[in-house]
């Protein structure tokens, strides 16, 4: 379906969210009047919230996520030179042990990549690097083919190959959250990592979970509408991350098939809807970088609970897949 998003729903969302002090994410978490706790810290250069049931302590719960936190950068950050990630980049060609988180978040990169025709590549980290958004600085070209991962071996084809989980890793960060807070009999939670979000249970109110998706125009800060969540949602966009020049916007996602940013077009942004973090994080990539054309087919095919965004003549338009149901 494809369909104009009203402005006076998006002006009322905003309003009620800057009145309740909520960030407007991508998504973000929409005002709430039933009784709820709220932690929140920082980390990935971006913030983090954590969204329970009144009554419940949430300050024991800061130091053994900032932990779990500080575990997956040292796992999958491309910025420090001293992850996991890194050291992978740094080895000659051939097969290498690597940890069981960074094998797990690896075969799940490479199985999108493989479902996708290669629109989500790990290895296209030196072409991010290229236009100014990543670390990257030195590696092969892209080629996630060769690239594999079988338990805790990891193979590299040739000298050079580089990793970049940056498109997945904060999806499997929220999963892991959220199996720490089930683990502590927390089942109905809410959990958020730079505007992905991850939802089980229900809310106080005995309903699901809702959450707001941010208008994608750069200068906006207000919600196009609403989603009842359960499981999680990613979004990919050029809003945040981006930069202007002569005119023309350059984003960091990276089109593996041309090496060039995407965002030329009227796509803006794309969010998935999918059981795991990991997955909608990961899709959500995939999706922005295959484009306005090829993405709707591509989630299509694959049964995606999907939404696209595009800006037209200043007006937003919203088209989903499958079951991704967007309230206005």
């Amino acid at each position: 379906m494809d369909h104009p998003v009203s402005p006076d729903r998006r002006l009322f969302l905003a309003r009620a969210s800057a009145a309740m002090g909520l960030a407007l994410a991508a998504p973000a978490v929409r005002a709430e009047p039933s009784p709820v706790v709220t932690l929140s810290d920082r980390a990935f250069a971006t913030g983090w919230r954590i969204v329970l049931p009144s009554g419940v302590a949430v300050a024991p719960l800061r130091a053994p996520v900032q932990a779990l936190l500080a575990e997956v950068d040292r796992q999958m950050s491309p910025w420090r030179a001293d992850s996991e990630v890194c050291a992978v980049n740094r080895a000659p060609a051939g097969a290498m042990g690597v940890g069981p988180e960074l094998a797990r978040v690896t075969q799940a990169a490479l199985s999108i990549s493989a479902a996708s025709g290669g629109a989500f590549d790990p290895t296209v980290g030196p072409e991010v690097a290229r236009w100014g958004f990543g670390p990257i600085a030195q590696g092969a070209a892209p080629d996630w083919q060769g690239v594999s991962c079988d338990g805790a071996r990891l193979d590299k084809a040739r000298d050079g190959l580089t990793l970049d989980l940056c498109g997945i890793a904060k999806g499997r960060a929220l999963d892991r959250i959220s199996d720490l807070l089930l683990a502590r009999g927390l089942g109905d939670h809410l959990v958020e990592i730079g505007g992905e979000l991850r939802a089980s249970g229900l809310h106080p109110a005995g309903r699901p979970w809702q959450v707001g998706v941010e208008d994608p125009r750069p200068g906006r800060a207000s919600l196009v509408g609403q989603v009842a969540l359960r499981g999680a949602i990613a979004t990919s966009g050029i809003k945040d991350n981006s930069y202007q020049l002569a005119g023309k916007r350059y984003s960091h996602i990276i089109d593996p098939a041309t090496g060039r940013p995407v965002g030329a077009g009227t796509l803006a942004s794309v969010s998935v809807r999918a059981g795991t973090g990991m997955e909608a994080d990961g899709w959500a990539t995939a999706l922005m970088a295959a484009g306005g054309v090829a993405g709707p087919q591509l989630a299509r095919a694959h049964g995606l609970d999907s939404l696209f965004l595009r800006v037209q003549d200043g007006v937003v338009r919203a088209e989903t897949t499958g079951a991704f149901a967007l309230s206005l």
